[in-house]
């Protein structure tokens, strides 16, 4: 496997792990049988603000993993892999990893430039691909 797919394997288990850490809160704020439910109704009382930090998390990693994905396919596929793309790939996941305490803790600046650094590594990676 290519480190470039290590690192998009470790992102994806980062993910699964942001949606366990997610869960889990709501889950607590919301009760377990809200959660359960069909949720055709707002929950009888709001998430708690880390909570929510955390979905929102969660969904702007759901986003940047498929850029990140596409990268790594491209990068893979052609062949085009490189000492600049496996550093790409490792500051993606490790960007990945600080944003969701930078997110949580509503660290600022910090959590935006932390998602520069993985957009940043991803769009390095494309162009890289191409070249």
């Amino acid at each position: 496997m290519t480190p470039e797919l290590t690192a998009l394997t470790l992102a994806a288990l980062v993910q699964v792990a942001q949606f366990t850490l997610f869960a889990g809160q709501a889950n607590s704020d919301l009760t377990i049988n809200y959660t359960l439910s069909p949720r055709d109704t707002p929950p009888a009382k709001p998430m708690s603000k880390i909570t929510a930090r955390l979905g929102r998390a969660l969904n702007n990693h759901f986003e940047a993993l498929v850029l990140f994905t596409i990268a790594v396919v491209v990068v893979t596929l052609g062949e085009k892999s490189s000492p600049l793309t496996v550093a790409c790939g490792w500051a993606y996941l490790a960007a990945r990893i600080l944003y969701v305490p930078a997110y949580a803790f509503g660290w600022q600046p910090w959590r935006s430039l932390i998602w520069s650094v993985g957009l940043i590594a991803t769009t390095v990676m494309l162009v890289a691909a191409l070249l």
